[in-house]
């Protein structure tokens, strides 16, 4: 008998110890995720990065800088709004034709070959690192479980390897490995729960400066595009259908109706977000009455469509197969659906 009480006292003891452990790994992976949201705010860097998928990749060019109004290179640009700081921001995609997104404050500019330059009002720029590692991460914590794993050398530079583990099994995880002189980050993978690699994005420059770069000193001067108002464009348009089954979190951050540009097609739309991950869900008319299944990947982003009853819906976002499968199929009509 004394000898199972020991027992039981050694596993509780056992138990203890490593629910502390994961604790205190769990609230040093915060930290390091809140270090990493403040760089990106609040450091001048310039720095490239390759985003790696389907064995192709993809070059990016990446600047940032923060202007006091105190400062010589301010003083031409005290009148932007009335802040105590300029935040400026360049992410240039190297190759083909050219893709420019640029931010002053809470004013982003889209220069894209297919459309004529146009501004949002936005705090973040939309690329390939998701703009919530610049912002409050703690919005992730009833989704995703922190995890500091150790050290690892990236770029030629010690690194902290933090893991963004979700919850479920309708998210991938992200492994982020982060520098540890400076916060930022180095290299960003997206991984199945099985642990295969879906996609990575590897930094292979990066320079930390007092000032910014020549390139932010000419976008800080730069007239950008009109805003455009969102209102016009239907934000939250009222639409026919509604998607009845989303992961915990899901939460609609906007909808639309317009025609897609090439096609001339009608499309509605709904974007939901967890803080962390997109998803897409767009319905329209088509000419088949039915339609199974079809679905590709690029990467860790999955595009699922299937036609029931001559209505297409399409499910686009970094979530595994099964989780597309469900949310498309949860689609129900309140009324007949309305072409733009």
């Amino acid at each position: 008998m004394k000898s199972f009480l020991l027992f039981v006292i050694t596993c509780s003891i056992s138990l203890l110890a490593s629910l502390s452990a994961n604790a205190a790994d769990a609230e040093q992976a915060k930290l390091s995720l809140e270090r990493l949201s403040e760089s990106l705010r609040q450091l001048n860097f310039n720095t490239s990065f390759v985003v790696v998928k389907n064995n192709q990749a993809e070059p990016y060019h990446w600047l940032h800088g923060i202007v006091d109004k105190a400062t010589k290179e301010s003083e031409s640009k005290e009148a932007i709004d009335g802040e105590a700081s300029v935040e400026l921001e360049i992410l240039a995609l190297l190759n083909g034709p050219r893709r420019d997104i640029l931010r002053i404050n809470n004013t982003v500019s889209y220069i894209e070959p297919e459309y004529a330059p146009y501004s949002i009002s936005s705090a973040q720029i939309s690329g390939p690192i998701p703009p919530v590692f610049g912002r409050d991460v703690s919005v992730l914590e009833n989704n995703y479980h922190f995890v500091s794993v150790g050290k690892n050398r990236v770029l030629g530079r010690a690194a902290q390897l933090i893991r963004i583990v979700p919850k479920d099994s309708h998210r991938f995880g992200y492994w982020l490995w982060l520098d540890q002189e400076s916060g930022l980050l180095l290299k960003l993978a997206a991984i199945t729960r099985a642990g295969k690699l879906l996609e990575q994005i590897q930094f292979t420059h990066l320079e930390i400066t007092d000032v910014i770069s020549e390139n932010l000193k000419q976008l800080q001067t730069t007239e950008l595009p009109k805003i455009i108002d969102i209102a016009a464009k239907q934000k939250n348009a009222d639409l026919a259908w509604q998607v009845n089954w989303l992961p915990d979190g899901f939460a609609p951050i906007k909808s639309d109706r317009h025609r897609i540009n090439i096609s001339k097609q009608a499309v509605e739309f709904i974007l939901f977000n967890d803080g962390l991950v997109d998803i897409s869900v767009y319905v329209n008319p088509s000419k088949d009455k039915q339609r199974a299944v079809e679905f590709a990947n690029d990467g860790a982003t999955l595009v699922l469509n299937q036609v029931i009853n001559s209505i297409e819906v399409s499910v686009v976002g970094k979530i595994p197969l099964e989780t597309a499968k469900k949310i498309a199929s949860s689609v129900s009509f309140n009324r007949k659906l309305v072409t733009p």
